[in-house]
């Protein structure tokens, strides 16, 4: 059976845009701010899967949303670079 988007998402507990995660090797607050679905090719590169791609902007205390630095991975369903380099921060104020 092939894997669509939403079986992915329905399987990964990827954040949304607008919440907050930490870099777990620096410790590093990031925002969501583009979350949109792609497809990345296999590591033998014999095929497309489907794949979330995610745009943090990294949170900086006196700076305006959307300036500074800005980082993009798309993660896809076998892998877990995510929990492993990102863990998601609780919005509550």
């Amino acid at each position: 059976m092939k894997e669509t988007h939403d079986d992915f998402i329905r399987k990964k507990k990827l954040p949304r845009v607008g919440e907050t995660v930490k870099s777990r090797k620096h410790g590093t607050l990031w925002r969501v701010i583009e979350k949109k679905e792609v497809w990345q090719g296999t590591p033998d590169e014999t095929r497309l899967v489907p794949a979330i791609y995610l745009c943090f902007w990294k949170i900086k205390e006196g700076q305006p949303p959307g300036y500074g630095r800005m980082l993009g991975f798309a993660y896809t369903l076998h892998d877990n670079t995510f929990e492993a380099n990102w863990e998601k921060v609780n919005n509550k104020s």
